[in-house]
């Protein structure tokens, strides 16, 4: 198969410049990176792409039991980097793309330089000695609601992820996002994400890693980007002074000079 066309891979910049790889969440697809991703493009290589099952990903390509496990979405950015031969790649995830690049890393270390982590959970469900935001009993609700109907769901649960309720275009965008997505798919990739614990992987995380969260973020609360940054040693930890899961859509002049920042540190 395809790879590039699997994962409807886009590839903008200057050929031969350090590549940086922006990942989408849950519900999400390549186009929430698009007030970010320009900017880095004046100076890096820019690869964009949707995980299968999302965007304009090749749904023939979808399977349950692949995309049960954060490895099998790990495995997607590693073929495309392979796909394209890439090496020394920034790869920047949002949300659970945080830790889909830490799985990602520790895979194939030789092609990849750095993490940015944008709102980064390594586990939702609090335990008594972790703080993620969420109990089990919540998780539970979340996903027998999204189950039971998908579209409801993701017209009440995207305008509060987002936050931001005097701007209600970038909830309305999210809604529109998570309703673009097969609620089969999304039903897979909701517990695949939300059931997960990578709080074990932080420790193989060897390479420069920048943390990025918001003042104020329901999904990722602010206990979390303390305890990732914790987690791997030598990491840089940076609030954002915004509200929300999203910054790249409600903040990207704050998230772009952050995360440019960082990278231009490294090359």
């Amino acid at each position: 198969m395809d790879v590039l066309r699997r994962n409807n891979v886009k590839v903008t910049g200057s050929p031969g410049s350090p590549v940086v790889m922006p990942a989408h969440g849950f519900g999400c697809d390549q186009n929430m990176w698009r007030l970010v991703a320009p900017a880095p493009a004046e100076e890096f290589q820019v690869v964009l792409f949707d995980y299968v099952g999302s965007g304009g990903s090749d749904p023939s390509a979808w399977s349950a039991e692949r995309y049960g496990s954060l490895d099998g979405y790990a495995r997607d950015v590693v073929e495309v980097c392979e796909a394209l031969d890439l090496r020394y790649v920034a790869f920047v995830g949002h949300s659970v793309s945080a830790m889909i690049g830490v799985r990602a890393a520790a895979t194939a270390p030789e092609r990849f330089s750095s993490l940015v982590m944008v709102g980064p959970s390594p586990c939702y469900i609090d335990d008594d000695t972790y703080r993620g935001g969420f109990s089990a009993e919540d998780i539970d609700e979340l996903l027998e609601s999204l189950e039971s109907n998908y579209l409801g769901w993701s017209a009440t649960m995207a305008p509060v992820i987002m936050a931001n309720p005097e701007r209600p275009e970038l909830g309305e965008e999210l809604t529109n996002s998570f309703c673009a997505t097969d609620p089969a798919i999304a039903r897979v990739f909701a517990r695949t994400t939300f059931l997960s614990d990578s709080r074990a992987d932080l420790k193989s995380v060897d390479v420069p890693t920048l943390v990025l969260e918001c003042a104020q973020d329901v999904i990722a609360p602010r206990e979390v980007g303390g305890y990732v940054h914790a987690a791997i040693p030598g990491s840089r930890l940076i609030t954002l002074d915004a509200t929300g899961h999203c910054p790249q859509l409600s903040a990207p002049e704050a998230t772009t000079s952050a995360i440019r920042a960082f990278l231009r540190e490294l090359t």
